[in-house]
């Protein structure tokens, strides 16, 4: 069963997500591509980004849509790609923005882990992929698993920030308590969102809120 490789308290918040008719089919699903294709990210880092980020530490949520589908990329955290890959496009904007909003130096390698073992939920909304056919695992039940565990964020938790970049993450902003929780949005990181990305102050403006309110703030430079 693809949920066993969720750990800790996640499981036991999500475990009656599990027993839905939805992701006893998505289940199946990904049993079938493990079986007929290769799938991004391997089967051991779906979930990732929940076994790098206990439910108990997120404080930063940023949302993407898909995992990335070449090969050796995904890593199974959102715009997080595996040590000596290549920077995508989308990842190498945000370091831009990162060095403006932050005076980061642009960093040697593309992996978030160092943003993730600090309460940084990177989560895509579809956790798998077929290789080198980008959006293959969409409308297959990963999005309502995702909402889900959005929701189980703005409810059960508070102060937490989401980063909603682009219209697909945008368009979740209405799972989250705006009373309990800050939604930055911006455009896309994408080359295609032609530069609006830049400029919108999302990594200083996180941290003065979670200093704002008494929460240790995030170290950004890798």
């Amino acid at each position: 069963m693809v949920e066993s490789g969720i750990q800790g308290i996640w499981r036991e918040k999500l475990k009656d997500e599990f027993r839905k008719d939805y992701f006893i089919r998505l289940n199946n699903f990904i049993a079938s591509e493990i079986g007929t294709h290769k799938i991004y990210p391997p089967e051991n880092l779906i979930f990732s980004a929940f076994n790098y980020t206990s439910f108990e530490e997120v404080k930063i949520v940023i949302l993407g849509q898909d995992p990335y589908h070449g090969s050796g990329q995904a890593n199974g955290l959102s715009f997080s790609v595996n040590d000596g890959v290549r920077f995508p496009p989308s990842l190498a904007n945000i370091f831009k923005e990162l060095k403006a909003d932050c005076d980061c130096t642009i960093p040697l390698t593309g992996n978030l882990e160092h943003w993730a073992r600090q309460g940084v939920f990177l989560l895509n909304a579809t956790l798998t992929v077929r290789a080198n056919t980008a959006g293959s695992h969409q409308n297959k039940g990963w999005e309502q698993f995702t909402d889900a565990v959005i929701k189980l964020i703005s409810t059960s938790k508070k102060n937490v920030v989401f980063l909603l970049w682009g219209n697909y993450a945008k368009a979740k902003a209405n799972l989250i308590d705006s009373e309990k929780h800050l939604i930055l949005q911006s455009a896309h990181p994408s080359p295609l969102a032609r530069g609006a990305f830049f400029g919108n102050r999302h990594f200083s403006k996180a941290n003065e809120y979670l200093k704002a309110n008494n929460i240790k703030p995030v170290n950004w430079c890798l």
